[in-house]
Formats: structure tokens, sequence, C-alpha cells
């Protein structure tokens, strides 16, 4: 009889200790992992879905990381733009409620306010987030204003700052004689005054010089005079208004209104009042035994009141004008010596004025210089320029009022002050239909309710995704535990049974 060993029988049992064995192995690196296999080969039908949930995720933690570094830029710009509103708020409230008192250096205390407001401005706008400027449109390396000291001061003695620029601009509009480029005389016939504008620009080209008061309107209430307007002649020419009394003198009280434009487009009356009385009150004229003689005294009081006008309100509107030359892209500048006498203003270059904005120009919104992907189909604009329309005319104000300086002992000081006063509180006032800060706000308001709706869908979406990619990799630790449990417990067994058998001997089979 033939008898066989046991290796041959064995073998079946040990090829299925091995395929048990492999299979604890999977059981337990899945329980250690969490996931049903370390590859997407692992994962049977659901691979596909899970590659394409997990692209989906990495893009939304993308679109994540892009909403903070967006959120945290615009949180930097408003900012910046609530400090520009409460600049703007504390300059204007100074200028309403400032005095005409004038320290050592020719200042008040509302225009030391406007020097740290603009100090503070120009910081602002200047604001950075990381390396990136935020308010220089596209050219993000750059800073987009001129440091405040610069500004001011200008750089060097070949590059004007705003305070030469306004120095340059009141000597242009008093004129030569201080008058404010305007003259007054006796006409044809003797009883009528006429008021006449300075020259126009030599030919060619004839063109109306800018500098000065400019001759709007001429009316009274004297009866039996007439007046003439100053119309605009066909050709550049010199405008004149003017009153003749005619055959008979004013009664007290009787007056003549002149009405004349200043630098900054704001409008100035004289009103100048017949008087039977000395000394005479200001704006008022002697009534002479003749219309002949009332005629000359009117004369020489307006004289006087138009220099007033012009050495007080104008010098103020003077100004403002050259703020608005120096802010101007590219900045105008007085053209031409002596500037008493110049007629025409010229464009100032890097090489002799200072530039104030360097950042990108453009004709664009400038919302639309940073753009940002928050969804596949979702884009938000957050960019700025310091050169917008809102940020120009606070920054603008507020160095002009910080920078105009008046000698205490100037005898038109306090008229200059006032009417300095009262226009910077009314260029920082809300002018409906113009740009504010607070419309920029707004906008950025919106990107940020753009970016945190799509940020809280996103996140809605990105759960769903996660627990439905969890459901095709992930595994039910407590099934598994169960499986290894009953894979260890068939183990031991086929360990057992195969131990006997390598043990059997034919004595032990007998």
């Amino acid at each position: 009889m033939t008898i066989s060993g046991v290796s041959g029988r064995t073998s079946y049992i040990g090829s299925g200790i091995l395929d048990l064995r492999s299979q604890l192995d999977t059981l337990t690196q899945q329980l250690s992992s969490g996931k049903v296999s370390n590859t997407y080969a692992g994962q049977g039908s659901g691979r596909s879905l899970a590659i394409t949930l997990r692209s989906q995720i990495t893009g939304l933690a993308g679109y994540a990381d892009t909403a903070v570094n967006l959120n945290t830029r615009i949180g930097v710009a408003n900012l910046s733009l609530q400090r520009l509103a409460d600049v703007s708020s504390s300059v204007k409230g100074a200028a309403v409620s400032a005095g005409s008192t004038l320290d050592n250096n020719g200042q008040t205390a509302g225009q030391k306010t406007a020097s740290l407001g603009f100090i503070d401005s120009v910081d602002m706008l200047n604001a950075q987030s990381g390396d990136r400027y935020l308010f220089s449109g596209r050219a993000t390396d750059t800073a987009p204003v001129a440091p405040a000291n610069v500004i001011m001061d200008g750089n060097g003695a070949a590059i004007a700052g705003l305070k030469q620029i306004i120095a340059e601009r009141k000597t242009a509009d008093l004129g030569i004689n201080s008058t404010g480029r305007i003259t007054t005389a006796i006409g044809t016939p003797v009883t009528s005054v006429g008021v006449t504008e300075d020259d126009v620009t030599p030919v060619p080209p004839a063109l109306a010089q800018p500098f000065g008061l400019k001759l709007s309107a001429i009316s009274t209430t004297v009866v039996g005079a007439t007046v003439t307007q100053p119309a605009t002649p066909a050709a550049p020419a010199q405008k004149s208004m003017s009153v003749d009394l005619g055959t008979s003198n004013p009664a007290v009280g009787d007056q003549v209104k002149f009405t004349f434009t200043l630098p900054d487009g704001t409008s100035e009356d004289i009103v100048m009042t017949a008087s039977a009385t000395t000394p005479l009150a200001a704006n008022s004229f002697l009534i002479g035994a003749d219309p002949t003689a009332t005629a000359a005294n009117l004369n020489t009081e307006l004289t006087k009141s138009v220099k007033n006008l012009a050495n007080g309100p104008m010098v103020a509107a003077s100004a403002m004008q050259a703020g608005d030359n120096f802010f101007d892209e590219p900045p105008l500048r007085v053209s031409g010596t002596p500037l008493g006498s110049a007629t025409s203003l010229v464009a100032g270059t890097a090489a002799d004025t200072v530039i104030w904005y360097t950042g990108e120009t453009g004709t664009d919104s400038a919302r639309g210089t940073a753009v940002a992907k928050v969804d596949d189909s979702i884009t938000v604009q957050y960019g700025a320029r310091a050169n917008e329309q809102a940020l120009r005319t606070q920054l603008q104000n507020v160095a002009v009022f910080a920078a105009v300086t008046t000698p205490a002992t100037d005898p038109y000081a306090n008229a200059q002050v006032a009417a300095l006063n009262q226009r910077v509180a009314q260029n920082l006032a809300t002018v409906p239909g113009t740009q504010t800060i607070q419309d920029i706000q707004a906008d950025f308001a919106g990107a940020q309710a753009s970016i945190k709706s799509t940020t809280d869908r996103q996140i809605q979406t990105k759960a769903i995704s996660e627990t439905l990619l969890d459901s095709i990799e992930g595994i039910n630790d407590d099934e598994v535990a169960t499986k290894i449990l009953a894979l260890q417990t068939a183990l031991e067994a086929s360990y057992k049974t195969t131990a006997q058998l390598y043990q059997m001997s034919l004595v032990k089979f007998l």
C-alpha cells in the first residue's frame, strides 16, 4: 500500500493562510489609515468620481486662500479710506470754526490741523498690504503719492512744490499794481465810471489771459443811470463794463453793484452805496455837487474797494486755483516773467515741478485695475487710484489749507483768512453728483459682500463634496474591526490545523 505525505495536502491550507493573511493586512491598513485604499486602483468603480471630487475640493481651497487675501487688502484699503474721511471731516470743522488769529508762522489753528491731516492723508494713500500698494492702480509696486514734504516744499531749488506754485499764482493774479489785473477810470462822458480787465495775451494767438479778477455783471438802482455789461467780444480783447450816472445825482442809499469772477470760479460783489455824509463807510461814495463830481468820487472809492477785493478774498481764491493747477495732470504753473504781467499757464514737468501722483493712470475704472477670481465664474474688482476725484479733492483742499501762510502784519490778513476758511469748508462738503470717499467705500463693501456670499456657498459645497468623497474613500471602522476579528479567528484555526498536520507521523496515524 502506498502512503502519501502531508505536504501535498497542506499546500492548499498554506495558500489559504496566505490569502487570509493578505486580507488581514489590507483590513489593518484600512483601519489605521481610515481609507479603503492608498491608490485610486483600490477604490473600485468610484475612483473616477473621487478624482473629480478631489480636484473640486482643491480648487475650493485655492479660492478660499484668495478670499482671505482679498479681504485683507480691502480691509486695509477701507481703514485708509475711513481715516481720509475723518481727516476731511476734522479739517472741514476746523475751517468752519477757525478764527483769524495767526501764529508766528502766519497760520491759524485750523491750518495746523490741516498740516497734520495732510501728512496723514499722504500716508493713507501710500498704504500697503504686503508688498502691494493699494492706491496705485496697476502699478502695485510703486508708491502712488510723493512724500508730504516734497509736495509742499518741492525737491530742491529746481523742482517747485505746492507752496511755490501758490506764491507764483498769487503774484500773477494780483498783477503789477496789486489790483487784481483790473483798472477803474472815468470814461466818456465824464459822468461814467468804467472797469476794465487787464490786457489779453499778445498775438498770435490772442487769448484772454487767465489771471486776476474777471468782469461778470453790473447793475444799479440809480434813477436815470445806464449800465454797459461786459459783453464778450467776437475776437479776444479787453472786457469792460461801466455805469453812466447821467444828468442827475443819485439819491442817498442808491447803489451800483459790480460782480466779479475770481480765479477759482467763485463770484464776489462790490456794492457801492451813495452817501451824503463823511467819513464814508466801506464800499460807499460821496454824492458830489453834480454827476461829474459824483462819478469822480465813485471812481476813487471803487478803486479802493477793488484793491480790497483783490488783496483779500481773491488771494484765497488764487491759492485754491493754484492748488487745482498743481494737482492737475500734468500740473500747470505761471509762464513767463515778470510774474505780475504773465499772460498764460504752462504744463510743468518732472524736471521743474513736483508730480504728486506717481501711480498708474488711465481712463478706465479705477476699480478694474485689480481683479481677482473668487469662483469659476465670479470675479471681484477692488482696485483704486489716489488720483480719483474724491481722493484728489480731499488731498488738494487739505494741502492748500495747510500750505497758505498769511503775515499777521498784512492789512488784508483777516479778509484772506476768512475767505480761505470759507472755500476750504465749502470744497470739503459733499456735492451731489460728484464722487465721495463713501462711494469708494461702498464699492469695496460690494466686493466684500460678493466674496462673503461666494465663500459661504463654497464652504457648503466643500462639505458636501468631502462627505461624498469620504463615502468612496472612507471605511466603517466597526465593520472593518469585525472583519479583522473574524479573520484572526479563522487564521488562528488554520495555523493550528496546519501545525497538527505537519506533526503527523505513521505511528500516530496508526
